[in-house]
């Protein structure tokens, strides 16, 4: 419910206040488009990524049998290198790159396959790592395409015709008053002049 006063006054400020609102709605439109395009996009990169997870992790228990022999001391994620974008104006985190922390070791002295093993828990390591940031982005990007939606929708569907009205009520309220003022005066100059 929008306050207002039946006076020029208010109804100046209410059509500022309804040009405001229009003016600010496409752009409100194209960010929703924009972030509804993102939350898509990345719903669909978490989807993908997800499955070259459960892959990599069959690639890994393949080897299962072979794991006991390996030292987990090996390998170790060293730094998680961030940065941030905007999309459609929201701030999100973005993966730059992952470096690990090899202990060098004895191919003499050990199983071949560790060097293979080393490549996979890598390769395990940086997509899980993926996987967190894809989906860090994506609560990011879908709750701010709620509040987005929420803005849109207060501004088409409340504020917008609220405003409309109200300006509507104040001009039809002046109308009126100007045809009562109207008549009052040609009643006043009729009765001056029948009494004239």
């Amino acid at each position: 419910m929008i306050a207002f006063q039946y006076n020029k006054t208010s109804l100046q400020g209410l059509e500022k206040q309804l040009k405001i609102r229009e003016r600010t709605l496409p752009t409100i439109k194209s960010k929703e488009s924009a972030l509804r395009y993102e939350v898509k996009r990345t719903k669909d990169d978490m989807v993908a990524l997800e499955e070259k997870l459960d892959k990599e992790f069959q690639n890994y228990e393949s080897m299962s049998a072979l794991w006991s022999e390996f030292d987990p001391q090996l390998i170790a994620v060293e730094h998680v290198a961030l940065s941030s974008k905007k999309i459609a104006g929201v701030i999100v985190p973005v993966l730059d790159g992952i470096t690990f922390d090899v202990k060098t070791f004895s191919l003499f002295n050990s199983p071949a396959w560790f060097y293979d093993g080393i490549h996979v828990l890598k390769t395990l390591a940086t997509t899980g790592i993926e996987v967190e940031f894809t989906g860090l982005k994506l609560s990011m990007l879908e709750r701010a395409r709620r509040k987005t939606t929420q803005k849109l929708n207060l501004f088409e569907k409340v504020q917008i015709p609220g405003y409309k009205d109200a300006i509507l009520k104040i001009k039809r309220y002046m109308e009126d008053e100007e045809s009562l003022s109207k008549s009052s005066q040609k009643i006043m100059k009729s009765k001056q002049e029948s009494y004239g």
